[in-house]
């Protein structure tokens, strides 16, 4: 077990996994604080994905990672992911070891390329207890890569909805993998990929909706997760049994998490959200009361 901890009416247990229990003697779990923020640190990225929803250049500009009065205030064994793409914003490990300071638990994202390229950047990250999950943006299958993914108990790769085809699925199941299917974010360049691809995306979205219970049930993969998008997308809820459903799903956006821009200094209920506050000098309680009484 990593931690436990009380939040608002109810316990958390987070596991060495990344396993996260809640548990209460009420009808409903309330929070008194997010336990989890999805924050941009950069919009820099080298790697010009073309259904990028952030739209992400090699010529984007770096956050301020300092700059706002809400670090200081983040709860002890809260959860942070950060968008890391090419691993070389220059404040990137000295945030790191201030958040390791503050008892806050940080995962990074990375293109599959960049986990390849930071490697041994990452390792140390890792063995430095300064990020405990890694989200790699899975774009092809290769041997090497995988048997370097594996390395790290707690990295998933993250597939797109619509990108993810039958021959990837193929390809990687049943090597003991996780692996988080994100739905797709029809903004930016995510939006022209989409009307110029969509028979593409047709197909590979049918091919996992009407494959879903097998890939969960069958064992394919290590664990198959889901963000709120895909859920809605791919109607998840019907795959499960009404149990399954109450035991792992975790809440609508917004409830226990919400989203933080530090490049343009505003957060919102999720990155699809186009109603955004400007963050100023408000705490991480104040922004989060402000997204749970907007939600």
């Amino acid at each position: 077990m990593i931690n436990f901890y009380k939040n608002g009416n109810y316990t958390v247990c987070i596991m060495d996994d990344g396993t996260k229990i809640r548990r209460t003697d009420e009808d409903d779990f309330i929070p008194s604080f997010a336990e989890n923020c999805d924050i941009k640190i950069t919009d820099k990225c080298s790697m010009g994905c073309p259904f990028c929803y952030e739209g992400c250049t090699s010529n984007g500009k770096h956050g301020d990672l300092f700059k706002y009065n809400f670090i200081n205030t983040l709860h002890p064994y809260t959860e942070v992911a950060l968008n890391g793409n090419d691993m070389n914003h220059p404040e990137l490990e000295k945030f790191l070891k201030f958040l390791k300071e503050k008892r806050v638990f940080p995962n990074i994202t990375v293109q599959q390329k960049q986990f390849l390229n930071n490697y041994d950047l990452i390792k140390r990250y890792v063995e430095e207890k300064l990020i405990y999950g890694i989200g790699i943006s899975y774009n092809h299958y290769d041997e090497d890569f995988i048997n370097k993914v594996k390395e790290f108990p707690n990295a998933v790769l993250h597939t797109i909805n619509g990108i993810l085809t039958e021959e990837d699925i193929d390809k990687l199941k049943g090597k003991d993998l996780k692996v988080l299917i994100l739905g797709y974010k029809t903004i930016r360049r995510g939006a022209d990929y989409f009307d110029e691809h969509h028979s593409d995306f047709f197909i590979n979205e049918c091919y996992l909706y009407l494959n879903l219970p097998t890939i969960i049930n069958e064992n394919w993969f290590k664990l198959v997760s889901f963000d709120n998008l895909a859920i809605e997308q791919l109607n998840v809820k019907e795959t499960l049994s009404d149990k399954q459903w109450e035991e792992f799903y975790m809440g609508d956006d917004g409830k226990f998490t919400f989203y933080i821009d530090m490049v343009d200094g505003k957060f919102a209920k999720n990155s699809l959200s186009m109603e955004r506050y400007d963050i100023g000098d408000k705490t991480i309680d104040e922004m989060f009361d402000i997204i749970i009484k907007n939600n």
